[in-house]
């Protein structure tokens, strides 16, 4: 395997990983969020967990194409027990940091002549974009209106 094939498989794995994360996370909060009855915020995360679990395997399938070995480890701990707010600022950060990695690895697969994996990043970065943005806009919403607002999220 050339030296550039492995820099994209280890980038491929750092985005699988951050996926893992992002996936037990985002279900973690939906189990907490259901029993909370606060059921349209849980469908969301669990919506979302679901195309972070599409990204994984994605990510898997170009990994092994490339003949590296997916992982099969979350980046980090999955943090239980927070409060609402809380939840959706690890949820910012998550994507903010994908963000920032899909961004550097479309660079450097530029940079390794892998198009391919480029657009995989490009791609998923569109997503995580859109994630950012809707979690963004459920913390300016907690923020701005309070139990008010998180009151229209229970049920379902």
């Amino acid at each position: 395997m050339a030296k550039d094939a492995k820099k994209v498989i280890d980038l491929l794995n750092e985005a699988r990983a951050r996926e893992l994360t992002a996936i037990l996370t985002y279900m973690a909060q939906h189990y907490e969020l259901e029993s909370d009855d606060y059921g349209k915020l849980a469908k969301v995360l669990k919506t979302t967990a679901i195309a972070e679990m599409k990204h994984a395997e994605t990510l898997a399938e170009r990994i092994l194409f490339l003949g590296g070995t997916p992982v099969t480890k979350p980046e980090a701990e999955i943090k239980r027990g927070q409060k609402i707010a809380e939840k959706i600022a690890t949820d910012i950060a998550l994507e903010e940091g994908a963000v920032k990695m899909y961004n550097e690895a479309a660079i450097a697969c530029a940079e390794a002549l892998d198009h391919v994996s480029k657009a995989l990043f490009e791609k998923l970065l569109a997503d995580e974009d859109a994630h950012l943005d809707m979690f963004i806009s459920i913390r300016d919403h907690i923020h701005q209106l309070g139990d008010n607002y998180l009151a229209t999220l229970t049920g379902e």
